[in-house]
């Protein structure tokens, strides 16, 4: 089985495929298991954020496939179109890439590295991490750091969080003024509020499954904020100006029925709802609605793309040095793969030095003189190394020219002579 990815991004599929073969997190662990259970892959980590699915895998990329479409209920022929799949180089190339942000909607973009480091977590805890990708991923985190301390290709980066206060201040002018509603308490969520209470609002609310966690997000900003449960939100949703949603939720949490009643409550004044979640929080019928304006990932990218100029001069020696990485790393490889055959062979050597030196004991024991059982020992020795290879060019001919080369080229014989 070689070393290979699976995956689809922003830039092969849309929103609405890649909420299709998206990931929840709570489900990630489950998945990962499942997938080594299969036997479609022997190593395994899963990737999967707002942006991207990927699968790292040690195995055939078809079964993985097959045991993707399987996973999320979904026909093969409906997907592949929106799949990459990569040989052994090119998954070493893209974890690299991907790590640096090289390949992210924000170029340089730093939140994919923790995302990266959280999958293979996972995986090592559901023990579907071995020595190929464990080795894979030590060396990402290594060029990553490496790229983003020599070059300057995360820096004038405009974030999903930045650019959600960007987004909102299209519309509002003043963030002070405004009600802020966020659904969800995780890690985006969190980076969104923060950009936002920088900006210190009327009022913010964290609405989120379980109040203690909500509690948690709200003591963390620098502003006053309040918790509250998610079954409020059909009540309390009219009283907000701008809401950003990212769950987990498999399923949306704010509907068109649901918005349609706050904007009447509201007396049509405009709402500004960004959703952040794959699968989405927000119908997306929820657009439809006058005043309702409501944007997704996806949505994001002319924002986001603020500065790509002076990122991308920094990324064309991002992309050298990844480069030059991959070369090395793939050296490291083809030298590790080596090291079985060189241990068995030093056995193999160490085998027949025992077997001649009991024998030479033997000799000495019965009284042989010491210059014949060394006679012995070299002539026996020697005839032990070398009866495997004789062996093996006598069976073959000079038909085999890459065999002969290979023992001519491991002895330092010339094959002329």
């Amino acid at each position: 089985m070689q070393l290979t990815a699976v995956g689809l991004n922003h830039q092969t599929a849309p929103l609405s495929i890649r909420e299709r073969l998206a990931f929840a997190a709570a489900a990630l662990p489950e998945a990962v298991s499942n997938l080594i259970g299969s036997r479609a892959a022997k190593e395994a980590v899963i990737l999967s954020t707002c942006n991207r699915t990927e699968l790292y895998c040690v195995g055939d990329s078809e079964h993985i496939i097959s045991w993707l479409a399987e996973f999320h209920q979904l026909p093969i022929e409906e997907i592949r179109p929106y799949l990459y799949t990569l040989d052994s180089t090119d998954t070493v190339r893209h974890a690299f890439r991907v790590a640096c942000g090289l390949d992210s909607m924000v170029l340089g973009e730093p939140q994919i590295l923790g995302q990266i480091k959280d999958a293979v977590r996972i995986a090592q805890e559901q023990g579907s991490l071995n020595s190929r990708l464990n080795s894979l991923f030590q060396k990402t985190f290594s060029v990553a750091k490496e790229v983003r301390t020599d070059t300057s290709v995360g820096e004038n980066s405009v974030s999903m969080a930045s650019a959600s206060v960007k987004m909102a201040e299209q519309i509002f002018p003043n963030i002070a003024d405004l009600n802020v509603l966020f659904i969800g308490a995780g890690e985006m969520i969190e980076l969104v509020a923060t950009y936002f209470a920088a900006k210190s609002p009327k009022l913010i609310t964290v609405a989120n499954r379980t109040l203690p966690r909500a509690q948690e997000l709200c003591d963390k900003l620098s502003v006053h904020a309040e918790p509250c449960l998610l079954n409020r939100l059909p009540e309390i949703l009219h009283e907000y100006d701008v809401i950003v949603s990212s769950t987990a939720s498999q399923l949306p949490l704010v509907g068109k029925g649901m918005v349609e009643r706050a904007l009447k409550q509201r007396m049509n004044m405009p709402v500004f709802l960004l959703d952040l979640a794959v699968p989405r929080d927000i119908e997306a019928e929820v657009g439809d609605l006058n005043d309702a304006y409501l944007y997704t990932v996806d949505d994001m990218m002319g924002i986001v793309q603020n500065g790509k100029e002076a990122r991308q001069k920094a990324a064309a020696s991002a992309e050298a040095m990844v480069e030059a990485k991959v070369g090395e790393f793939i050296e490291w490889q083809k030298s590790r793969e080596s090291v079985p055959l060189i241990r068995a062979l030093r056995d193999e050597g160490e085998k027949a030095r025992r077997q001649v030196l009991e024998n030479a004991m033997k000799q000495l024991a019965k009284g042989t003189s010491a210059e014949e059982v060394l006679e012995r020992l070299s002539v026996q020795l020697t005839n032990k190394l070398l009866h495997s290879p004789t062996r093996t060019l006598s069976q073959a001919g000079s038909a085999d020219s890459n065999l002969v080369e290979a023992v001519a080229q491991i002895y330092r014989l010339d094959q002329h002579e």
